[in-house]
């Protein structure tokens, strides 16, 4: 440990010194007692004290005699307690006797010796009033009854007595001194015994950096002695100083602050320092306390991780990369086989048996259902890759949504769904990338559809609030428990029963969320299982509200689908 000289022993932990001088000064009291009781019952067996000058010295063994109960119980208020008692007889005393004008002037005094006694400012400032209020008494008694009779060497006894014990009190008072003394060095001994076993190192330290004290066990490469003669600043890697000096100035502040360095002596070495502004008697100049630890393990396991990060997120754009080439040079093949499977299915060259229709048909469907999932599949990679670029355009969204509605007319018909829309009647200007909001509607109709039973209604409805384009698409399909809907939105994520999943692949509700906070909007479902699903699409490619006629905007259903 290496202390400065200018920092102040601790204090004990009840923050005043231990109580050990109860026995010699119960004895100081009990000696007193002694003596005035001596002194009343001597001058009245010699019969030089009597009336009110002896009942004067009574009063004065009173608060001797009640000092023997610091043997019991001793502190703070006791002893004030006892002052107060002492400044009371004497008043009494003065009262009787005269004051320092009467035979026992001597004890006017007492109050002040007791205070002494006693130890400690406040002590002596009540023994101090004390001695005032006896005096005030005393003049008071001697104006009103005049001067009281005067005892035979009375005044020069008490005064002896009164000497006496102030030089007994002043005995007390210093080695109460030096016992305090001894005890601040003895517990400042136990804190820097303690300081210095600590783990880490705990430094003080000037605004400027320089090193005022060193407690503890010092981190690896940061030697102690260099900090004291060359300042902490100087001991930190050249690149990491400034990241230092911000934060010291962070402390001085008064905010937490931190630093982490490598030092000048061992640079493959990390050093944690936590700062804090350490306000002192001084505050124009306030001080940091500052720890330091070995931070070299954390520090590699950091690196680790953000070595793994780097790693992981170049794996994950490999694969999009992969699948997004994969995608690419297999939809070429697929659309062969589409074309020549849909010239057979149209018997352009001559009829065919009807098994291999059947085959051709198959064959179509299946072809169908894979350009969808690989479609899919490339948009989901070039987003995650970032490498999907928005091509912007100004169209009208009901002529998007309604092309949307008409692809997935058929599927709904086959399934015996009902499809309807309800559109503006006022076209909806949007300056957005087509291709996208045209997915978005596709996609979300194709949900509806897929899973609401037949009798079922699906509605897609599409309306400008202020600059927000507003599509919503909702169903009385079979519902998502709401465990599941926090899950959709994420590529490859389903919902329901087995059944239900093997009806899609998870990738379309997260192209639409993808797709809508690429125009900077937001997707957000609402469900009952059981009994529906709306899906609400919102994104702010408005160009203009419309100018609503008296009543609101007028907005028609238009069905669209057989039954609706």
């Amino acid at each position: 440990m290496t202390p400065s000289a200018d920092i102040a022993a601790p204090e004990t932990p009840t923050g005043r010194a231990p109580q050990g001088d109860r026995p010699a000064l119960a004895a100081w009291h009990a000696g007193w007692a002694v003596a005035a009781a001596l002194l009343a019952l001597g001058g009245r067996w010699l019969g030089g004290i009597e009336g009110p000058v002896f009942y004067g010295v009574l009063a004065m063994i009173v608060p001797g005699v009640t000092g023997l109960s610091l043997l019991q119980r001793d502190g703070p208020r006791e002893r004030m307690t006892l002052v107060g008692l002492w400044g009371l007889a004497t008043m009494v005393a003065a009262g009787l006797t005269g004051g320092l004008t009467g035979p026992l002037a001597g004890f006017v005094f007492l109050p002040l010796t007791a205070g002494l006694a006693m130890g400690g400012v406040r002590p002596v400032q009540a023994g101090a009033l004390g001695v005032g209020a006896a005096a005030l008494t005393g003049l008071f008694s001697a104006w009103l009854a005049g001067p009281p009779p005067s005892v035979l060497a009375l005044a020069e006894i008490s005064a002896v007595l009164t000497a006496g014990a102030a030089a007994l009190a002043v005995r007390l008072s210093w080695r109460d001194r030096e016992r305090r003394l001894v005890t601040a060095e003895s517990e400042a001994a136990k804190v820097g015994w303690l300081l210095a076993a600590q783990p880490g190192l705990t430094l003080v330290l000037e605004r400027s950096g320089r090193v005022v004290a060193a407690y503890g066990a010092p981190p690896p490469a940061l030697p102690v002695d260099p900090l004291f003669e060359h300042g902490l600043v100087a001991a930190v890697h050249a690149p990491d100083r400034p990241r230092l000096l911000a934060a010291i100035e962070r402390a001085l502040q008064g905010l937490d602050a931190s630093a982490t360095f490598a030092p000048r002596v061992a640079l493959d070495r990390r050093v944690q320092l936590v700062l804090r502004r350490l306000d002192g008697p001084d505050r124009l100049s306030p001080r940091l306390i500052a720890q330091a630890f070995d931070g070299t393990s954390q520090y590699a396991h950091e690196l680790g991780l953000e070595t793994a990060r780097v790693e992981a997120e170049a794996r994950e754009a490999g694969k999009s990369r992969f699948l997004a080439n994969m995608s690419h040079e297999l939809r070429t093949p697929l659309n062969a086989v589409l074309g020549f499977s849909d010239i057979m299915r149209q018997r352009l060259f001559g009829p065919m048996p009807d098994r291999y229709a059947a085959y051709v048909d198959n064959i179509h469907e299946a072809g169908g259902h894979l350009l969808e999932l690989i479609n899919d599949v490339l948009d989901v990679s070039k987003i995650e890759a970032e490498r999907y670029v928005l091509t912007v355009e100004r169209f009208d969204a009901r002529e998007l949504v309604s092309a949307a509605i008409a692809l997935v007319r058929v599927t709904a018909e086959e399934k015996g769904v009902f499809l309807t829309g309800v559109l503006p009647d006022e076209p909806v200007e949007v300056s957005a990338d087509k291709r996208a909001v045209k997915q978005i509607a596709l996609n979300l109709l194709s949900n509806g559809v897929k899973f609401t039973p037949a009798g079922g209604t699906v509605t897609v409805t599409v309306e400008a609030i202020g600059p927000y384009l507003e599509i919503v698409v909702a169903d009385t399909g079979v519902g998502i428990a709401p465990e599941d809907a926090q899950r959709l939105g994420r590529p490859f994520e389903q919902a329901g029963a087995i059944e239900q999943r093997q009806q899609g692949t998870g990738l379309g509700l997260s192209l639409v969320r993808a797709f809508a906070e690429l125009h900077g909007g937001r997707m957000s479902i609402e469900s009952t299982l059981g009994e529906g699903t709306a899906v609400t699409v919102r994104l702010p490619v408005a160009q203009a509200a419309r100018t609503a006629p008296e009543g609101g905007a007028e907005i028609i259903p238009m069905p669209v689908a057989g039954g609706a």
